[in-house]
């Protein structure tokens, strides 16, 4: 059994996430989604309300948990028993900075691995700081988001 972990802010979560998480349910065990409660970026959602839509958006997903931390990712992925960290890449800049973490997470914790996975072609304009925008400025996030996370968004920017 292999636990991987996809660590992240997830604020909110959309559909690029969803299909790094998918993909992952294929291929470990386990895939544990790592909600980071705190953020050097200043979260719109909760904690408790970004766990409760990655929750809500992977139902039927039975191999994949959904829990919040704090600290460092490979603190928490070895008290959970996980071997590999999980990462989208989107861009070019995604892969400098997720490689220079990888690094650092493999000094810190070398029994652990990094896994890239490249975002689908379509969902690679995607990220969460985007969709946030866009759902400030009043424009269309479905497609984009669940639709439990599109709700959210418009109610928030009411």
């Amino acid at each position: 059994m292999t636990i991987a972990l996809y660590p992240g802010t997830f604020d909110p979560v959309h559909n690029g996430h969803l299909d790094i998480i998918a993909r992952s349910a294929r291929l470990f065990s386990t895939v544990i989604v790592a909600v980071a409660a705190s953020s050097p970026k200043e979260p719109l959602f909760t904690l408790k309300e970004r766990i409760e839509m990655i929750r809500e958006a992977t139902q039927g997903m039975a191999n994949v948990v959904i829990e919040g931390y704090d600290g460092l990712t490979v603190v928490f992925a070895r008290a959970k028993g996980a071997t590999v960290i999980v990462k989208g890449v989107r861009t070019a800049s995604d892969l400098d900075y997720e490689a220079r973490m990888a690094e650092m997470n493999r000094h810190l914790a070398p029994e652990l691995d990094t896994l890239f996975f490249l975002t689908a072609p379509h969902l690679g304009f995607l990220s969460s700081t985007l969709i946030k925008e866009v759902a400030r400025l009043g424009g269309h996030v479905e497609g984009l988001v669940p639709p439990g996370v599109a709700r959210r968004l418009r109610e928030r920017f009411k």
